[in-house]
């Protein structure tokens, strides 16, 4: 059960994070969300738009996840461990900001499905 909250809690997490990155990323909000200046955000418009569409991926793999139930279970694993991962890197690459909005989340979501919270 704690689990499965955490898991949407995840997937949630990713569909706000398609949502400024699709939508978002050229307006104010975008900009102060990712420290963006007006013409860094205009040209960069589409590749953000595009790793929008991958965090979707990586909800869609959750929610699935959560539909299957009890079958999900190895689906919910792969997904956390590709956002852990990505989030990883994200630290590592873009700031460490992306570790605790992303990673921690990941894994403890992925603890507890896991130990069957």
């Amino acid at each position: 059960m704690i689990g499965n909250i955490l898991v949407g809690l995840v997937a949630l997490i990713h569909v706000y994070i398609v949502y400024l990155e699709m939508v978002l990323w050229d307006t104010p909000r975008g900009h102060k969300t990712f420290r963006l200046t007006p013409e860094f955000a205009s040209a960069s418009k589409v590749l953000a738009a595009n790793q929008g569409l991958y965090n979707g991926f990586l909800a869609a793999g959750l929610i699935w996840g959560l539909y299957l139930g009890a079958a999900g279970f190895q689906v919910k694993v792969f997904f956390l461990l590709c956002v852990a991962i990505a989030g990883l890197y994200g630290a590592a690459t873009v700031g460490r900001k992306i570790l605790f909005i992303q990673t921690v989340p990941a894994v403890l979501a992925l603890i507890a499905v896991w130990l069957g919270w």
